[in-house]
């Protein structure tokens, strides 16, 4: 698949330094896309480190306009970077650190999250995550200046977040909660760790949950009294949050009032198909006529793990022979269960040399001991092959003609998520969806997403109700999830909170795979009856991460 190397230009040059200097000023984001120089240390999440990473992005950028394409790789790679880091110097401005607190994605979760991915075969790998650990103190207690300073200057997040969040870290820090039971298990493949790296890793261990139990009393004694009652962020600066999700502009209320009809249209064809599945049954009579099966369950997170990798291994498997050409790197993809239970589904990519390979993590929620297949198995077609494993891990095997940046950190959630629901339609009309109980279930994520959209964008911007009777609010905002969604309250309730606090991210899945399609229509138009799609998906893989506005003007010019 991969052509002869191509050779590095002065914007490739420009964009490797940014991956280099990224990943200095991140040690977390390092760890993610496998550069482990960095893996003894945390963000800087003070002020001064805010500000040393704008003027980092300030220079980079500086060098990047003043550079001149050679090629349409080069056109694409200046597009494209000039747009994000544009984009990171805006919401910088915005003052957006400031208030950076929510329930899935910020510096809460990450400085845990990172320990996820460190690798811990050998005591020397033990020795860095005890490093690492070390130095958790001192990361939160610049996040801490950062949001008092934010206080200071009226920037604050909202009080429901706050709330959450510390929530989160009480499960964090429990006797029986990640620190204790992450290095209580520290055992290399090989022998035992020397009892004073193990007296370390549980002095460094204990030291960073008496910080987050600091934070937490922070999060709640201070900053929660200070805290916004509104959920909402406002017009202003979801425009710049959509931007950054999309990696394209779109006309906000235009795309509110697509949402209402595209989530009319998900429930008519749910509908249409509970019909097929119970002659006379509604959506939620057929929904309980599966749930009653018990041949579609699967009981515990052993079950669920193990039906996540057969059904991983089997589309990679059959799609390879088909629709796509996928290297053999690609073909590893593992199916993990988090561990953590916050209720969230996400991926995670290879290292750029595929030595930790693309994995599918389940972060299940307490108390949820039962899963439908019906429901899911669109869910792992999402988060596999052909969704984000398939998109990421292709960027990163085409090393011959990407550049670093291009391959590991381009790219944008309208991209990625936006192709894994195309992905998944695109699953339905080759035939993987033909059991109408297998339907129904990817209706019911589409149709989550089209609500999202609605949701989204009518909280934030403070759009009427659609009963009329009043304003989009965090309650109206749980009862329209419960009425659109066939997922337990647990479930639902995060995910609520996780748009109330993550604003632009719910709705670039839905409107990602919109714009995915109207690019592919505006391709077999403009090729007409020879149209091919399977060429069409690879060159459009083979761009890497981009903005959709990126790539559209990037399948539009070759």
């Amino acid at each position: 698949m991969t052509e002869a190397q191509r050779t590095p230009t002065s914007i490739d040059t420009i964009a490797d330094a940014w991956v280099d200097t990224i990943a200095e000023l991140s040690p977390g984001l390092a760890t993610y896309i496998g550069r482990s120089e960095y893996n003894d240390r945390i963000d800087d999440l003070s002020p001064e480190g805010a500000e040393r990473t704008a003027q980092a992005v300030r220079s980079t950028l500086a060098a990047l306009d003043a550079a001149e394409p050679v090629d349409d790789v080069d056109r694409v790679t200046k597009a494209d970077l000039a747009a994000e880091l544009r984009l990171q110097l805006d919401l910088h401005d915005a003052k957006s650190h400031l208030r950076d607190v929510n329930v899935i994605a910020s510096p809460a979760q990450e400085l845990r999250n990172v320990f996820d991915l460190m690798p811990t075969g050998t005591v020397e790998d033990w020795s860095v995550v005890a490093k690492r650990l070390a130095a958790v103190p001192a990361a939160l207690d610049g996040y801490v200046e950062t949001l008092r300073k934010g206080v200071a200057e009226g920037v604050v997040p909202a009080r429901r977040q706050v709330t959450e969040v510390a929530t989160q870290i009480a499960r964090y820090t429990a006797d029986q909660g990640f620190f204790a039971e992450f290095v209580g298990g520290a055992t290399p493949d090989e022998g035992e760790l020397p009892a004073s790296l193990a007296r370390d890793l549980a002095d460094n261990a204990n030291a960073a949950r008496v910080a987050y139990d600091k934070l937490a009393a922070f999060f709640t004694g201070e900053l929660a009294p200070a805290a916004s009652e509104t959920d909402a962020v406002g017009r202003e600066l979801y425009a710049l949050h959509s931007r950054r999700f999309l990696g394209a502009t779109i006309d906000l209320d235009e795309t509110y009032e697509w949402g209402i009809e595209e989530l009319a249209r998900m429930v008519a064809e749910q509908e249409s198909i509970a019909n097929e599945i119970k002659p006379g049954a509604t959506v939620e009579e057929a929904v309980a006529f599966l749930e009653a099966d018990e041949s579609r369950k699967l009981h515990g997170t052993t079950a669920l793990q193990e039906w996540m990798q057969a059904t991983s291994d089997r589309a990679v498997a059959e799609l390879g022979k088909t629709h796509f050409d996928i290297p053999e790197p690609i073909r590893t993809l593992e199916c993990m269960i988090a561990p953590t239970n916050e209720g969230g589904i996400y991926y995670t990519g290879p290292t750029d040399d595929f030595s930790r390979p693309g994995r599918m993590w389940w972060s299940v929620p307490e108390g949820v001991d039962s899963f439908d297949t019906w429901r899911e198995l669109t869910t792992v077609y999402h988060e596999g092959v052909p969704g984000h494993h398939l998109q990421i891990a292709q960027s990163v095997y085409n090393r011959a003609e990407l550049n670093s940046w291009r391959r590991l950190l381009a790219g944008s959630s309208g991209h990625a998520e936006g192709w894994a629901l195309y992905a998944e339609r695109l699953m339905e009309q080759l035939g993987y969806l033909d059991d109408p109980a297998d339907r129904l279930g990817m209706l019911d994520g589409q149709r989550m997403r089209a609500a999202r959209v609605v949701l989204d964008i009518g909280v934030h911007l403070g759009k009427p109700q659609l009963d009329g009777t009043g304003t989009w609010d965090a309650d109206y905002a749980l009862e329209f999830m419960l009425r659109n969604v066939n997922m337990p309250p647990e479930f639902v309730r995060f995910e609520v909170n996780r748009y109330l606090g993550w604003p632009g991210q719910a709705p670039s899945y839905k409107v990602g795979q919109r714009i995915w399609e109207q690019i592919r229509d505006e391709a077999a138009e403009r090729a007409g009856a020879g149209f091919d799609i399977k060429q069409f998906h690879m060159r459009a893989l083979r761009l890497g991460g981009v903005g959709l506005d990126t790539l559209r003007m990037a399948l539009a010019n070759g």
